[in-house]
């Protein structure tokens, strides 16, 4: 019998297409799994930063800005969203931006409370009060006693009067106790001056705030490194410089008391607080 022959096999020209298919299947998985990496990279660096702020926050070394971030844990936060750290009185806990109570600074280690020592301020210093030469202001860098100049210097000199001295006391035995900083302030109106000690008013606002400094040191005994001087000259006002009454307000020195201890130093015996 003749033997059929067989048919030639169908040669398969698209059996590239399987190994193609599997390696466009395995570089999706891979990108899909460098992108997920990615997401959950800047998701972790969002709330490392914003667990980073908390932290600077309630040691009060900075507050958190006005602007709220958006601060979810279920979804990606891009870096260029996550908070930079300013100033105003805020704290974050549990990925949001929530109101401070007033007062919530002394709930950290190591802090002054300040409410209380608004309180003492305002009933030790309550005569001057009255008489409108000292007023006692909370802010956002601590508490500023005010100093009018017409209870504390003549006009161009750094020599206190001697009544000053009480209000002076007055203020130091509140503080003395404690480990607050202070920064003294110098200010004054915009009316040029020119005598045979002073050229300037930048000069007289800055002698002015050292001499309450070298007080503070040598009659009081607060530590030095509880204190800073500042000169303002005119460019600080709280009222308005064109009339007298503006120009007299204008004339102080601020005694501000800062939200934060001083890093060492001896505290003042109560003792040493009375002149």
């Amino acid at each position: 019998m003749r033997r059929r022959k067989k048919k030639a096999a169908h040669a398969n020209h698209e059996r590239w297409l399987v190994s193609y298919a599997d390696f466009i299947t395995l570089l999706f998985a891979f990108f899909v799994v460098l992108y997920s990496s990615a997401q959950v990279d800047k998701r972790r660096v969002g709330q490392l930063a914003m667990a980073i702020q908390v932290a600077f926050q309630q040691m009060g070394i900075f507050d958190a800005s006005n602007t709220k971030p958006e601060a979810l844990t279920t979804e990606p936060m891009p870096f260029s969203n996550v908070q930079m750290v300013e100033n105003a009185p805020r704290v974050q806990a549990l990925g949001r931006l929530v109101n401070q109570p007033k007062g919530s600074l002394s709930t950290a280690p190591d802090r002054p409370d300040m409410d209380e020592i608004e309180k003492q301020l305002e009933e030790s210093l309550s005569q001057q009060i009255r008489k409108h030469t000292v007023t006692v202001t909370p802010t956002k860098e601590g508490i500023v006693v005010s100093l009018r100049e017409v209870g504390f210097f003549d006009s161009g000199s750094t020599a206190l009067k001697p009544e000053a001295g009480s209000t002076l006391s007055d203020f130091v035995k509140v503080i003395a106790a404690r480990r607050v900083r202070i920064r003294i302030e110098g200010h004054t109106d915009n009316v040029p001056i020119h005598n045979g000690r002073f050229d300037s008013n930048w000069e007289l606002s800055t002698s002015r705030a050292t001499e309450i400094i070298k007080l503070f040191i040598t009659r009081f005994g607060i530590a030095p490194n509880r204190l800073s001087a500042s000169g303002y000259g005119e460019y600080y006002p709280t009222s308005t410089n064109d009339t007298p009454e503006g120009r007299a307000s204008n004339r102080r020195i601020d005694l501000v008391i800062l939200n934060s201890n001083a890093d060492s130093g001896p505290t003042l015996p109560a003792a040493a607080a009375h002149p």
